[in-house]
């Protein structure tokens, strides 16, 4: 995999009360990112591993819908997205401080 293909992968940090509780318990620490749409497992594993230099257990994707919002007679959907938990082996930790 090219390296300009895996730095466009992660967009960025899931920063919520479940992603939060996920990350400080249990022996295996995941951690939640929100990745580009047509991410794949492979991708995100290898993404991670390069941008933060931890080595990966497993890789969990889902992907979630918009919700469907109204403003007065007008219906909008908000955009979906595609949520990555990376499983770390242990002994790992990732910190967002020190990424190359």
């Amino acid at each position: 995999m090219k390296a300009e293909r895996l730095l466009q992968v992660i967009l960025a940090p899931v920063i919520t009360e479940k992603a939060t509780f996920i990350a400080e318990s249990g022996e295996k620490p995941q951690i939640a990112l929100r990745v580009a749409p047509d991410a794949t497992k492979p991708e995100v594993k290898a993404a991670v591993e390069m941008l933060f230099k931890v080595e990966v257990e497993s890789v969990s994707v889902l992907n979630r819908k918009g919700k469907v919002k109204r403003s007065g007679r007008f219906t909008g959907r908000r955009k979906a997205n595609r949520i990555a938990y990376v499983s770390l082996k242990k002994g790992q930790e990732l910190d967002f401080t020190e990424v190359n």
